[in-house]
């Protein structure tokens, strides 16, 4: 797994019990996976040049500890399965300790943002993907 995201929880991230709200667990998540994917071989760039990118299609989260005001927290990336228009991601969020305190299984389709519609992945991320996905077997 190749860490993608760091962070700190600020107060203005906590929920009325005083951990870090939902929305910016997914923040973080969603951050990690525009850093990973841009090293598989995605540029950020593609949005404006080419109209090209990314809608998330599904979300399957996970929360198993609590982070709170001043926890430094990472976040690492791994490829769970390639498709033809379509990217499957998982990321762990860490503590300092390492221990995960949320995860997240991220269905991710490439996409022509004129037209509102899945196009296939660019030949760069496929292959990359593909290469990570059989490092991690």
């Amino acid at each position: 797994m190749e860490y993608t995201y760091r962070g700190v929880v600020y107060p203005a991230q906590t929920d009325a019990m005083g951990h870090m709200t939902v929305q910016y667990y997914v923040a973080a998540f969603d951050q990690a996976f525009w850093h990973f994917i841009a090293s598989l071989g995605y540029h950020p760039d593609w949005r404006n040049s080419k109209g090209e990118g990314w809608a998330d299609v599904k979300y399957v989260i996970n929360y198993s500890s609590e982070l709170k005001v001043g926890d430094l927290f990472s976040v690492r990336s791994q490829v769970v399965k390639v498709g033809n228009s379509s990217l499957v991601t998982h990321h762990d969020l860490l503590n300092i300790e390492g221990q995960i305190c949320a995860d997240i299984e991220m269905t991710s389709v490439y996409f022509n943002l004129t037209k509102r519609e899945s196009m296939s992945l660019p030949d760069a991320v496929r292959i990359n993907a593909g290469a990570a996905l059989l490092k991690q077997q």
